[in-house]
């Protein structure tokens, strides 16, 4: 029996991920600390480089490969860039990192390189089962990343809910799955669509599509599924939330798209309300919860579940120009987001502070080159003009009102009104605030260079010099937290170059977004039935 004909070169950008993950995972079990350290990211970062690279030579083929299982196209390419840059910007975050480094670093990148190989099955998928291969695949490994630094308790605490919440996401979307083959009585997406028009008011169907939109909904933090969101974003590593915050959503609408606007838009009437009404509750669950928030990674867990809001919209339109729409906000979302992380995980190492929106105080006059980021970042989720948030809002606007949904264009206005009072809040503490008064106490840790070997690896990944012990919370050896200020810190240029790099294409595509609409609209034109 002969197999499938197989398209290596429209398959190589996964053939890179999979070689990567495990050269990764097989020079993380070096002893030298070294390679560990410094050469097992630096392989991660060419495997990265070069997925991207098989991508941008594989854009245009818009093909259907291994039995039409999987489709190689514009907007699976467009959202692996994405995820690409998402998991570069994580292993520059993540090169200092604690977590890493108690998880082991081979293990580590390995799993983020899973993770990046999962989402991109998942919105290749052109079937329900890889699918939901794609969906585990994408999940797993996050769950245990979550709790790499498991040393805290915290870290420990997200991987866990996130796990559970997550089956339990998982069970809900294999239940809709089984009803849609059940209806259809076919897995490939073309026999879904040949069901949707027949089947729309077909009782079995219609619960398969609810699940199937629930269990998505809980991956894209989507309200009322998203009450893991704040909890998983505050507990896990900084670098790991980051990670999740862009490059999974950035999935969850790359499969919602690919499903619901392609098999599924025959039966746009059954889907298309109930997406309308979770787009509303979920701008205002999300921006209502954000502004009572004091810890920076909390906010802008709320923060992500207004903007899955947003983004609803250009999928409630079904047309070309909301997905395009919806593809341009998820691309200058990673660089929004990663902006603030990076600033947040520079902090984090530097005044002992934690995610606390009081780390940011006197930013400004102490650290401009974090200070510039984080205010263009704030003022882009806000959607200032000049920023590339501007016009990602203005699209999906332009797109709701176009279709017949303006009343939704009109939410997601007013959504935007509403973010300024947290948005605006940080850009104070980062300008308008003094830093703390610091105290120096005496700690039961060993501040001697030297004298506890486990402690200067623990104070170099927080970019302390050994010895020094500057800005560490010592709250684990007194009842409360308390600080120790001396000496001076290690650099983190890595993560100021994230900050910096993101902060100026936030600006750049702000001012010309030309470039990046027509990538949009390349990985809109791959769905050829609509206008």
């Amino acid at each position: 029996m002969k197999g499938p004909s197989i398209n290596w070169e429209a398959l190589s950008p996964f053939i890179a991920l999979v070689a990567g993950l495990c050269v990764v995972l097989l020079v993380g079990l070096a002893r030298s600390a070294f390679i560990r350290r410094q050469v097992v990211p630096f392989l991660t970062l060419v495997a990265l480089g070069t997925t991207a690279g098989l991508g941008i030579w594989q854009w245009d083929i818009n093909e259907a490969i291994i039995n039409e299982a999987l489709v190689v196209d514009n907007l699976s390419l467009a959202l692996l860039m994405i995820f690409v840059a998402g998991g570069i910007a994580a292993t520059f975050l993540s090169w200092r990192s604690i977590a890493s480094a108690e998880a082991g670093e081979g293990e580590y990148y390995a799993l983020m390189l899973t993770s990046i190989l999962g989402m991109l099955v998942l919105v290749a998928a052109n079937d329900l089962v890889v699918l939901f291969i794609g969906f585990e695949l994408l999940s797993i490994p996050l769950y245990v990343m979550c709790a790499t630094h498991m040393r805290r308790e915290q870290s420990l605490e997200s991987g866990l809910k996130y796990l559970i919440i997550g089956s339990v996401g998982s069970a809900t979307l294999l239940y809709g799955l089984a009803m849609l083959y059940g209806a259809a009585g076919g897995t490939n997406y073309a026999d879904i669509a040949a069901a949707a028009d027949e089947f729309a008011d077909d009782v079995l169907f219609m619960i398969g599509i609810g699940l199937v939109l629930a269990g998505l909904a809980f991956k894209a933090s989507v309200a009322p599924f998203h009450q893991w969101t704040p909890d998983v974003y505050e507990g896990a590593p900084t670098p790991v939330t980051g990670f999740m915050a862009v490059a999974t959503k950035a999935a969850a609408f790359g499969v919602i798209l690919r499903l619901f606007v392609g098999p599924l838009i025959d039966a746009t009437t059954t889907w298309a309300p109930a997406f309308a009404t979770l787009a509303v509750i979920t701008i205002i669950v999300g921006n209502v919860g954000a502004i009572g928030q004091t810890s920076l990674k909390r906010m802008l867990a709320y923060s992500s579940v207004a903007q899955a809001g947003y983004m609803i919209a250009g999928v409630v339109v079904t047309t070309r120009l909301g997905v395009a729409a919806t593809v341009f906000y998820l691309a200058i979302y990673v660089v929004m987001n990663l902006a603030a992380f990076a600033v947040i995980t520079a902090r984090e190492r530097e005044t002992g502070l934690g995610d606390d929106i009081s780390s940011l105080y006197g930013l400004g006059r102490e650290r401009p080159l974090l200070a510039w980021p984080m205010t263009i970042s704030m003022l882009a989720l806000a959607g200032f003009p000049v920023t590339a948030g501007f016009f990602g809002k203005l699209y999906l606007i332009d797109a709701a009102v176009d279709n017949g949904y303006g009343w939704l264009a009109v939410v997601i206005v007013l959504g935007s009104a509403v973010s300024l009072a947290y948005y605006l809040r940080v850009v104070a503490a980062v300008w308008m605030q003094d830093a703390p008064a610091t105290s120096k106490t005496l700690s039961a840790v060993p501040v001697i260079a030297g004298g506890s070997p486990e402690a200067d690896d623990e104070a170099r990944a927080r970019g302390v010099e050994p010895g020094t012990d500057v800005g560490r919370v010592v709250s684990e050896d007194f009842g409360e937290p308390s600080m120790v200020t001396a000496g001076e810190r290690l650099a983190q240029p890595e993560v100021v170059f994230v900050a910096v790099v993101c902060a100026l294409v936030t600006i750049a595509f702000g001012v010309y977004p030309e470039p990046l609409l027509d990538v949009a609209r390349d990985a809109g034109e791959a769905f050829l039935n609509l206008i």
